[in-house]
C-alpha cells in the first residue's frame, strides 16, 4: 500500500526537494503541500494523508500548533494522520513541544534521504520515530530525574536482561537504544522489518515496558551500548 504524504514547510525550495526525495521512493507519494500551519490543517482535512511531514518554525500558526490541531481536533472520518516533525533545529524545547502536541516522531533535515523515507514508512505504520541525538538526550533527561519520577522498569532484584532476552533480542535492544528505526535494525542485523517489529514488541512485553524510549533507557541503565 502506498503511503500518502502531505509536505508542510514555509520554503518552496524545501517542499520541492522533499517532494523529489519522497516521490522517488517506492511505496511513497506526496499528495499535497502546505506553506504554513493553517494550510497544513486545511490540507490534512481535505486530502487525508497517512503522514504529515511537518516543519516547526513557520509564520503564523507554527508546526507545533498545527500538529496539535490535526491530532487532537481531527474531525474524521477515520483516524487522524500521523505527524512526523522535520526541522533544522535540534532543540529540546521543540522536541518536547512537538511530542506533547501529539507528533509521532521528530527528525532533522540533515537526515539522509533513505533515513527520511524509512522514517515516513515507520510513522505510517504507527512506529515512533526519533532522531538518534534526540533519543540520547531524552535518555539523559530521564536519567537525571528523581527516582520516583522515572518510568516503570523491572526492579533490580528481577533477572538480568541477559536472562530475560535471547542474544538476538539483546542485539535488537542495543540498536533500539541507539535510536535506530525498525528498518535500520533490519538492515544492520539482516532481518526482515516484520521480524524486527515482532522482536521489539516481544522485548517490550518481556520487560514490562510501554515504549521504545523506556526500552532504550533500561538498556542504558543496564550498561548495554
Amino acid at each position: 500500500m502506498t503511503v500518502r504524504v502531505l509536505v508542510v514547510d514555509d520554503q518552496e525550495m524545501v517542499r520541492t526537494a522533499l517532494r523529489l526525495v519522497i516521490d522517488r521512493r517506492e511505496g511513497l507519494t506526496v499528495v499535497g503541500e502546505a506553506a504554513d500551519g493553517d494550510q497544513a490543517v486545511a490540507r490534512a482535512v481535505e486530502l487525508r494523508p497517512d503522514v504529515v511531514l511537518m516543519d516547526v518554525r513557520m509564520p503564523g500558526t507554527t508546526g507545533v500548533e498545527a500538529t496539535g490541531r490535526i491530532v487532537r481536533e481531527w474531525p474524521g472520518p477515520g483516524p487522524a494522520p500521523h505527524v512526523l516533525v522535520l526541522t533544522t533545529f535540534d532543540l529540546d524545547e521543540y522536541v518536547h513541544a512537538a511530542l506533547r502536541a501529539g507528533a509521532a516522531g521528530f527528525l532533522l533535515k540533515n537526515s539522509a534521504p533513505d533515513h527520511l523515507a524509512e522514517a515516513i514508512r515507520a510513522t505510517a505504520a504507527g512506529e515512533p520515530v526519533l532522531a538518534p541525538t534526540v533519543t540520547r538526550r531524552l535518555i539523559d533527561t530521564v536519567n537525571a530525574l528523581p527516582t520516583a519520577l522515572l518510568p516503570t522498569v523491572p526492579p533490580r532484584d528481577q533477572p538480568a536482561l541477559t536472562d530475560l532476552l535471547t542474544d538476538r533480542e539483546l542485539q535488537v535492544l542495543v540498536l533500539v537504544a541507539r535510536g535506530l528505526s525498525n528498518a535500520q535494525i533490519a538492515s544492520a542485523l539482516d532481518l526482515s522489518e516484520a521480524n524486527v517489529k515482532s522482536r521489539v514488541n516481544r522485548i517490550l512485553t518481556r520487560l514490562g515496558l510501554g515504549n521504545r524510549v523506556q526500552a532504550a533507557l533500561l538498556a542504558h541503565q543496564a550498561g548495554l551500548r
